[in-house]
């Protein structure tokens, strides 16, 4: 009997997998904040005899080695991976055994890397699972231009092969378990579903379903932004991450947060949206913690700047915490909870801005007000106000002076990231109301669209 538990990482829109069988288990592709992958295991009653990695992430730090440590694991890593640190390098081909009767097998399928490897679990003589990473996701593949630029098309090449390769060798009725493909933007696409299999994505995955030159052309055309803060996970990875510490950072009152902020560091108030607009402290920017904290904050902030967390509640922070180390933002400078009455020194005042809706802009009246888009371009591409100003919200922080003077309406396509951006706006001493509304609610005021 074996069993597979997927750990969800829904912050990064990524999985990581325990599987194994009645004594012993491998975890595939772990998240930094090993406890969980731990606390799985012993739900499970197994020992964590295995920590294999599909390939050096880009868009997360890896807990693979210290879990291996703290497991007294071995830690199977591809072979063409360059790493700094001790581990098993792992072929194609190359097979161990998990438990009696389970065994994981390397299936070399480059694409999303060029070392990039999938491992397949054996029940028996059985293919039952395909721990597909970046390779074969769910509806796409991974994108294949996280690396270098002169290798994406040949990658984009071999995605299609390994997709092919999968698809070929292993029964239909293998499920295919990815890492990317849940939100990440390692994949070149949102996954279609929660889960499938290799007979599911064959008949219906545009990988196997086109010759390689026009995958490639599709592929390419469709590449969405890359987070800049991927930049800094592969060399991290690379190097061997160092253990996480999640003991609560040093607190905050009210004078040290007018220093911080007075000092140009980051203070991030992690409440929702609303609550935010209604009041805040002057200059602080709103990341929510239900949202896409770790990706939209490591993305925006300067990298290496110290950051001070505004939380509700300390469970609040705690999960901020979490989220935020797996991207590599360690340590807090210093937090504090409750919200602005604590976090306001004597005699000053909460600053706030309005919301509204495209209802709101259109009775306002679109072509009277800066209307400011701050979605991606492939999400502006399919349409936009006519007249309206586009920064991606992952730029505005630099580009704030070429928004025009006056009161600025920001929208993207649902709400959080005209947040994001609102409270830079509102930070950098601008008049702004937050459109918090889904875009297709702008066709639906009346609000002139254009396209093209």
């Amino acid at each position: 009997m074996f069993f597979v538990d997927t750990i969800e990482l829904e912050g990064l829109g990524n999985r990581s997998y325990l599987a194994g069988g009645e004594h012993t288990a491998v975890a595939v592709d772990p998240p930094r904040d090993i406890d969980r992958v731990l606390a799985a295991a012993a739900r499970r009653g197994v020992r964590i005899s295995h920590v294999a990695e599909t390939h050096i992430h880009n868009d997360y730090v890896s807990g693979g080695l210290q879990l291996a440590r703290v497991a007294g694991a071995a830690y199977l890593v591809p072979a063409g991976a360059h790493v700094s640190f001790a581990r098993v390098a792992v072929s194609d081909g190359d097979a161990v055994e998990i438990d009696a009767g389970v065994t994981l097998r390397a299936m070399a399928t480059p694409g999303h890397t060029p070392h990039h490897t999938s491992y397949v679990l054996h029940d028996g003589d059985r293919p039952v699972a395909a721990f597909t990473g970046g390779s074969l996701l769910i509806g796409t593949v991974g994108r294949p231009d996280l690396v270098e630029p002169r290798l994406t098309e040949r990658l984009a090449r071999a995605q299609h092969a390994s997709a092919h390769r999968l698809a070929a060798e292993l029964p239909d009725a293998t499920a295919v378990l990815p890492t990317h493909g849940f939100g990440s933007f390692c994949s070149s696409a949102q996954a279609e579903g929660d889960t499938t299999t290799i007979g599911e994505q064959r008949a219906g995955n545009p990988a196997l379903g086109v010759d390689v030159d026009t995958f490639v052309a599709d592929l390419l055309a469709a590449l969405d932004d890359v987070p800049a803060y991927y930049a800094h996970m592969g060399p991290a990875n690379t190097a061997g991450p160092a253990p996480v510490d999640l003991t609560p950072p040093a607190a905050a009152g009210a004078e040290e947060i007018a220093a911080r902020l007075a000092a140009g560091e980051w203070v991030v108030d992690l409440r929702n949206r609303v609550a935010f607009a209604e009041g805040h402290v002057a200059g602080s920017f709103n990341f929510e913690a239900e949202g896409k904290l770790a990706t939209y904050l490591a993305w925006m902030v300067p990298w290496g700047k110290p950051v001070t967390l505004l939380a509700e509640s300390a469970e609040q922070l705690a999960g901020a915490q979490r989220e935020l180390v797996r991207v590599g933002i360690d340590r807090p400078a210093a937090a504090a909870t409750g919200g602005p009455g604590q976090w306001l020194r004597r005699g000053e005042e909460a600053a706030s801005f309005p919301r509204s809706t495209f209802a709101g802009l259109a009775e306002r009246g679109a072509g009277r007000v800066v209307v400011l888009d701050v979605r991606r371009d492939s999400e502006r591409a399919g349409g936009w106000i006519e007249g309206s100003v586009h920064i991606p919200v992952h730029e505005l922080h630099g580009r704030l002076g070429e928004v025009p003077g006056g009161t600025v309406w920001v929208h993207c396509a649902g709400g959080m990231r005209a947040a994001i951006a609102a409270s830079l706006l509102d930070a950098a001493g601008r008049e702004v109301v937050a459109v918090d509304d889904g875009f297709d609610a702008a066709r639906e005021a009346g609000l002139p669209l254009t396209s093209g």
